[in-house]
């Protein structure tokens, strides 16, 4: 006889583990992951305390899955990034920027309560599919590029992707300090840089 379904799940398809990572990914997409407790996950997700320990060794393991989950809806959300060899390599580097930017708008709040949570970030780095994210692509990307020669042979591919994720760094980071001073530097600016030099 196969076990019962929890009373929440009763109309619902999903797991009880999987019901409660969307919980508390819709938790931290709402307010962040500072001060989540599992008291207020389990309420949120209409469960008992410590049903969550039935089905994560510890409130980090839930919080990194729910961020992971976080990650990859945002991820989904947003356009697809060119492909080698098309439309314009400024054009290019003007969308992965673009898509960068939003990536870290819709994330980076997520992660500003865990700075001194190392446990929750380094469970969240071992869940992601290292040549998957953001900047993985676009290192791969510019290699492409280079490699059809639509890039200068010599272009220091890691250098040109630093630049790009320090930006996006910068513009985020600097809206969620209010004393802070927002970049001055346009995204266009940046791609041109990196295309032809530092003028």
């Amino acid at each position: 006889m196969a076990p019962r379904k929890a009373a929440v799940l009763r109309h619902d398809e999903r797991s009880l583990r999987e019901h409660l990572i969307a919980t508390a990914e819709r938790m931290i997409a709402a307010q962040g992951a500072a001060g989540l407790t599992v008291r207020a996950i389990a309420r949120e997700a209409g469960v008992a305390d410590g049903v969550l320990y039935n089905h994560f060794a510890d409130k980090e393991e839930l919080l990194a899955a729910a961020l992971r989950a976080h990650v990859d809806s945002v991820e989904r959300n947003l356009p697809a990034l060119p492909e080698p060899g098309t439309g314009t390599v400024e054009a290019n580097l003007r969308a992965h920027l673009d898509h960068g930017l939003a990536l870290h708008r819709a994330i980076l709040p997520a992660f500003t309560g865990l700075i001194g949570t190392p446990a929750v970030l380094a469970r969240f780095a071992g869940l992601g599919d290292q040549d998957g994210d953001w900047r993985s692509r676009l290192v791969a990307y510019l290699r492409a590029e280079r490699e059809l020669g639509r890039l200068p042979g010599p272009a220091t591919v890691d250098a040109a992707a630093a630049l790009l994720v320090g930006l996006c760094h910068e513009v985020v980071l600097s809206t969620m300090f209010p004393h802070a001073a927002a970049s001055e530097v346009s995204p266009d600016a940046v791609v041109t840089a990196i295309l032809h030099g530092i003028a």
